[in-house]
């Protein structure tokens, strides 16, 4: 099916699978989309003993994990939850091996087990850890160091949703090396309205794939809603769901963005205090996450301020009651949601393994900012500003322009992520290229 607005026509959007209508891939079971954690996850249990796979919930690491474990032990289910606290030493060692532990910190003790299996017993692929808590949220004395190779997983991809080719490296290790020549752009690319189409449905596999726009909206508005009246219950029951809802919304509102603590928090109507400690616990639950600000010896008088992400835009229009036509018509949302939308692409590349990682730049005065730095090695950089507009031109390349000449040699490559069709050149390693060509 193609996603497309019922009062007009456009470009189409990515096709999403249909529910109704499946297509036989005979190299995967059937009803199972091929995801970029797949390739990552075989060849990390062909090396080491345990792994540890996290991310926000729903966004699929059971189902991913469990084509390659024997033995699937669902922590989330009471019964067994508790089988497994009353002895999990007793309980792992009579069981088939891959074994997935599910949703580890509903029983936490669960990972101490699988410390000391791997530091009493040989062999590779045995245990596959999943978890939507970050790891280290309330433990003293985290047994995974050392034990634990983690592998983090988000929503569904524009590029699985597609079924492209899921090997390629990320985007900014392919402009690295081979030039412009790495930015092709797919068969039917979206238009405006259909990469935020896309944004606005977000990576939540139940949301990316939802037939109708009020049945995806339901799922993510019901998603919020248990996130803050259920999860984070169980994380921490001391905080209030009401006010951390206000918070999040005030997030969202600023997601891509590089502001004032106070901008945030004076929004949501709490405190200071309150309002780290509602920002450490939203990402120890994988829904928001700091891009920190990138930093060489080459240049000075940069700020050290991050900048804020919600993780999924659907997340970000869910918590703000937002459709595809509001977003369409507010200049300031709009630039918002398409740099979130780009920025959930490329990190669920980059934190597949050791492949860069991902910073912004802004320097104090404001002369110059750049979207996103994509750190290769040390000083070593491919720059990415990202428009919601379909042919930027040389203006577009100013802050890559700079920063290319500051940098010399350090400096790969630049390119301008756009919403139209075509690729062209800006200037000496400069490109415009349209955003799909992420996936391309």
């Amino acid at each position: 099916m193609t996603i497309a607005d019922p009062r007009g026509t456009h470009r189409p959007a990515i096709p999403v699978p249909s529910r109704r209508r499946k297509r036989y891939d005979p190299r995967v079971p059937e009803g199972y989309l091929p995801r970029l954690a797949d390739n990552a996850l075989a060849e990390l249990l062909a090396e080491f003993p345990a792994l540890l796979v996290v991310g926000p919930r729903a966004t699929g690491k059971t189902t991913t994990a469990a084509r390659f474990a024997k033995t699937v032990l669902r922590l989330d289910e009471p019964r067994v939850a508790r089988a497994v606290e009353a002895d999990p030493d007793a309980v792992l060692r009579g069981l088939e091996e891959p074994i997935l532990i599910d949703e580890w910190q509903m029983a936490p003790s669960v990972l101490g087990a699988v410390k000391r299996a791997v530091d009493t017993g040989r062999g590779r692929g045995r245990f596959i850890v999943t978890g939507s808590v970050h790891g280290r949220l309330d433990q003293p004395s985290w047994p995974g160091t050392g034990r634990l190779i983690q592998v983090g997983m988000t929503g569904l991809t524009a590029r699985e949703l597609v079924r492209g080719d899921l090997t390629r490296p990320p985007l900014a290790e392919r402009v690295a090396a081979e030039g412009p020549a790495a930015l092709r752009v797919p068969a039917d690319p979206p238009d405006l309205r259909g990469y935020v189409e896309l944004a606005v449905r977000g990576g939540f596999p139940e949301s990316a794939l939802a037939y109708s726009a009020g049945g995806y909206r339901l799922w993510l508005q019901s998603y919020l809603q248990q996130l803050f009246q259920r999860d984070v219950g169980q994380v921490d029951p001391r905080r209030d769901p009401e006010l951390l809802r206000r918070y999040f919304e005030a997030y969202a509102l600023n997601t891509a963005g590089v502001v004032a603590d106070s901008t945030i928090f004076d929004a949501a109507g709490i405190n200071r205090r309150t309002a780290e400690a509602y920002e450490r616990l939203l990402a120890n639950l994988f829904v928001v996450d700091r891009v920190p600000a990138w930093h060489s010896n080459r240049l000075k008088r940069l700020v050290r301020t991050p900048k804020r992400y919600v993780v999924d835009p659907g997340l970000a229009v869910g918590a703000l009651g937002l459709e595809v036509n509001d977003v369409m018509t507010d200049a300031d949302v709009l630039g918002r949601l398409i740099d979130t939308f780009v920025v959930a692409q490329l990190r669920a590349e980059l934190q597949l393994g050791d492949r860069g990682r991902l910073y912004h730049l802004r320097d104090r005065n404001g002369g110059h900012e750049v979207d996103l730095v994509v750190e290769l090695g040390h000083d070593r950089v491919v720059a990415i500003e990202v428009k919601a507009h379909s042919a930027p031109d040389a203006r577009a390349a100013k802050h890559l322009r700079w920063l290319r000449d500051e940098l010399g040699d350090g400096f790969l490559a630049g390119v301008v992520l756009h919403t139209g069709t075509f690729t062209y050149e800006l200037d000496d390693k400069i490109t415009a290229a349209p955003i799909c060509t992420i996936w391309g």
